[in-house]
Parts: structure tokens; C-alpha cells; sequence
């Protein structure tokens, strides 16, 4: 077997388990479950070096970003649990901080577009720098678990999908269907354990 088939097989078996972590650590995360962290620092490790080797260095950065938004989490989950012997709280957006997601959002994802459609070869620019910036945005306030956080990843999920079909990834398409409806499971959990967390509140300042 030449080594360049050996390399071959190794990126795909690296990728498989990317791909096969990266889902678990979503899962995870719609059960509040702080082990999912871990798993996502090793899911987008592994992107970083297959995007690396591809030569896809902005998704290899994107990849390298997510590493410290994930042990980011980790640590903020584990932190507030060992201080107040409880789980990390859900939160919900304030009005203001909506507008300033998405006047920030999109602000970014406008500029980043227009230098990568003047400046690249970049199909779908703008899509492409909504859905880096956005995830970006989401990968954060589910670090900091914003119940909210869900309506950002379903919006990039929204938006990846059809780019990913239109450029024949349907795998890929298929993956981020798969990422879509976890997302949709992450929201309706997060709500009910939001719910109960406010019930469980009310009845404490009650007695």
C-alpha cells in the first residue's frame, strides 16, 4: 500500500470519528451534559487538521477558534457548578441583546462577504460569511447557555444546508440536516428545563 493511500485512509478514519463526535457532542449539549465538551474539542481538532491538509486554512482557523470556544464552555460549566454546587443556569436573551446579535451578525458577515466576493474565488460569499460569523456567535452563547443559542445554530443550519446541496456535498448536506434537527431538540429541551428552572425559582421565593 503506497503512502499516499495510507494517508487516505487515515483522513477518512479521522474524519468518521470528527463526523461521529462532533454529533454525540451535540447531542450532549441538548442534555445539558457538560461531557459533550471534550468531545467537541476532539471533533474540531481533528477539522483543524484535515482542513490544514486540504488547504482550507479559513475553515481550518474557523476550526482552531471553535477549539477555545469549546474548552471556553468546559470550563465555564464546570466552574459554576463547582461554586454553587448546581448546574449552570439557562438564560434567556434581553431585547437589546437580540438587536445587538443580529445588527452585529449581520453587519460582519456583510463586510467579511464583500471581501472574500472582491478578494476570493469564495462560491456563495455571503452565505459562506454569515454561517462562519453566525456560528461563531451561537458557539458562544451556548458556552455561556443562552437558550437562544439554538436559534442561532438553526439559522445556520438553514442557511449551510442549501449551499452545501447547490455545491453536490450531499453528505455534508445530509450531516447539517442531522446537526438541524438536534438543534430543534437542543430548543424544545432547553425550554422545558428553562420552564422548570423558573417554577422551581418561584416556589424557593414563595416559602
Amino acid at each position: 500500500m503506497s503512502l499516499f493511500a495510507v494517508s487516505l485512509s487515515l483522513q477518512e478514519g479521522l474524519e468518521y470519528i470528527a463526523v461521529l463526535s462532533g454529533i454525540l457532542c451535540v447531542w450532549l449539549q441538548t442534555r445539558e451534559d457538560i461531557r459533550a465538551w471534550p468531545l467537541g474539542i476532539l471533533s474540531v481538532s481533528i477539522y483543524v487538521w484535515i482542513f490544514y491538509q486540504a488547504r482550507l486554512y479559513s475553515d481550518a482557523l474557523l476550526h482552531f477558534i471553535y477549539i477555545a470556544l469549546n474548552a471556553y464552555g468546559w470550563w465555564y460549566w464546570s466552574q459554576r457548578r463547582r461554586d454553587t454546587h448546581s448546574e449552570v443556569p439557562i438564560r434567556r436573551f434581553q431585547p437589546w441583546l437580540w438587536v445587538l446579535v443580529i445588527v452585529g451578525v449581520l453587519t460582519a458577515s456583510a463586510l467579511w462577504g464583500y471581501f472574500m466576493a472582491h478578494n476570493t474565488q469564495a462560491s456563495f460569499p455571503y452565505a459562506d460569511a454569515y454561517t462562519t460569523v453566525m456560528s461563531l456567535t451561537a458557539q458562544y452563547f451556548l458556552a455561556k447557555k443562552y437558550l437562544e443559542n439554538w436559534l442561532l445554530w438553526i439559522s445556520v443550519n438553514l442557511v449551510a444546508i442549501p449551499v452545501y446541496v447547490l455545491k453536490h456535498l450531499y453528505p455534508t448536506a445530509g450531516l447539517f440536516a442531522v446537526y438541524l434537527a438536534l438543534c430543534i431538540m437542543g430548543w424544545l429541551e432547553w425550554n422545558r428545563q428553562y420552564r422548570m428552572q423558573r417554577s422551581q425559582r418561584e416556589i424557593r421565593i414563595s416559602i
